[in-house]
């Protein structure tokens, strides 16, 4: 074959997931995960490999495995799949020059040129949300491979944040909106953004899309100082929960583009507060991309920039993300000063702070802190997963279901904490709840962090609860 007919992006091969589950030649996970994530029906995988799609089905739901070498030279060669991920010779087309994948058709204005003036993030916040709620599938699959910025090609486009706002005098015509429309708006606002929490990303996204379409649309017009004000903190969060919600659905650089809107807003807004929660959300963007030095350069930004205005709260929250740069950078020692900092200024909060930091309290501290335990754990399994695990378990006693998302992220934490070390009764047992939070919501990070379990659960002479549990893992990630 010269080229492969279905080239998976680097993105999807990179994933930690999908090179286990190639190395182990486990195509049920592997077919599953290019499904998810590479944007391919179980037709085009067939087609691509040279099978049928009932054998593709087949092997998705455990009932066929692949072990002949010819047909994983064909899986190799259909999905462009290098060599070296399967146990074999590099491919032949692996020698040639590779085109780079094309950008996305629509019309794009990069966010990072883009001035910190008013008027521009307006202008932004309309173009993205227009251009979001017309991508079609075959756009929205290309978006998933566009990867978010980092280094200095983003921290010095953030400057602007810790500069006076500029005021907005174009001559706009007048507005009408009221303190009425203006307190609808924002229990509108803080009605999606329960719905992020609970449920992730999903159809509820294009509802967001379109409010903040519908918010930048008013702030074209010419409304009355307070009523202004209050409008970009309404665009600052509609665009944050955007953001999650588009990270959610696994589009990195919209998500980032996103949060570049909530970060403008919030300074067109004077509201540093929020802004600094923002750039805390965009330095958790940069931990998950292994970039931890952009995190903690994004999360100090945030420091300076409401120093003067966060609360307990917020400050304890900012301390939980330095704490977990420095735990990817292996600081352990500056780990730990940073995750008591955290601990300290959570204890001296009370209930007079905004909503939107509000779930920030003993249970969300917990299980951060536990999720970046489990970190270390992953390394040193003995020193580390007894402690992880504690803080996941305080975690999951403090909040419910309720929570959603970080609900689901707590049970999986704590299942791999339990595989560490060897706890298998633990584990399947904790795997189940994983698999079961996981059903009530649609975010994909938490079916990113289920597939890091499954690795855990294939083998040789595997008993049968932890091939049930299994079974549930692969049937959650092929739907």
């Amino acid at each position: 074959m010269d080229t492969p007919r279905n080239r998976l992006n680097s993105d999807v091969l990179e994933r930690n997931d999908l090179r286990r589950a190639l190395d182990e030649h486990d195509f049920a996970a592997a077919f599953a995960l290019i499904k998810k994530w590479g944007g391919l029906s179980q037709n085009k995988i067939a087609t691509a490999c040279e099978l049928t799609p009932g054998k593709v089905s087949n092997v998705i739901s455990g009932q066929h495995q692949i072990t002949s070498i010819a047909v994983i030279r064909r899986i190799a060669d259909g999905l462009g799949i290098p060599g070296a991920l399967l146990g074999l010779a590099p491919r032949p087309w692996e020698n040639q020059a590779q085109k780079p994948t094309p950008p996305p058709t629509e019309d794009r204005r990069p966010s990072e040129e883009v001035s910190w003036h008013p008027d521009a993030t307006v202008g932004l916040a309309d173009h993205l949300t227009r251009s979001d709620l017309v991508l079609n599938r075959r756009a929205a699959t290309r978006a998933l491979s566009t990867a978010a910025v980092s280094g200095a090609a983003l921290l010095d486009t953030l400057e602007g944040w810790l500069q006076p706002a500029n005021a907005d005098t174009r001559a706009r015509r007048r507005g009408r909106l009221g303190t009425r429309d203006l307190d609808d708006l924002e229990t509108t606002a803080r009605t999606f953004r329960a719905w992020d929490r609970q449920y992730g990303g999903g159809l509820r996204r294009k509802s967001v899309l379109g409010q903040l379409n519908e918010v930048a649309s008013a702030l074209d017009e010419h409304q009355s100082a307070p009523i202004e004000q209050r409008l970009y903190g309404v665009m600052a969060q509609l665009a944050g929960t955007a953001a999650t919600m588009a990270w959610d659905d696994g589009q990195q650089r919209r998500a980032q583009d996103y949060y570049l809107v909530a970060l403008r807003s919030a300074h067109a807004g004077g509201d540093t507060a929020f802004g600094a929660n923002v750039l805390a959300g965009m330095a958790q963007q940069m931990l998950y991309a292994d970039r931890p030095q952009d995190a903690l350069e994004l999360v100090r930004l945030a420091q300076d920039g409401a120093r003067a205005t966060a609360g307990p709260r917020l400050r304890a929250m900012l301390h939980t993300r330095e704490a977990w740069a420095y735990a990817a950078m292996g600081r352990h020692a500056a780990f730990h000063r940073a995750s008591g900092q955290a601990g300290e200024a959570l204890s001296s909060a009370g209930q007079d702070e905004p909503y939107w930091i509000s779930y920030f309290d003993t249970s969300e501290l917990a299980g951060v802190t536990g999720g970046r335990l489990l970190d270390l754990a992953r390394q040193a399994p003995r020193q580390h997963a007894d402690t992880a695990a504690k803080e996941i378990r305080t975690a999951l006693n403090q909040r419910g279901s309720e929570a959603g998302r970080s609900h689901a992220l707590d049970w999986i934490g704590l299942a791999e904490c339990h595989f560490l070390v060897g706890d298998i009764n633990g584990a399947v047992e904790s795997t189940h709840q994983a698999v079961g939070a996981a059903t009530h919501t649609q975010s994909g990070r938490v079916r990113h962090q289920l597939a890091q379990l499954y690795p855990y659960t294939v083998g040789r002479d595997v008993p049968g609860p932890l091939r049930e549990a299994r079974d549930r893992i692969r049937g959650l990630l092929a739907t």
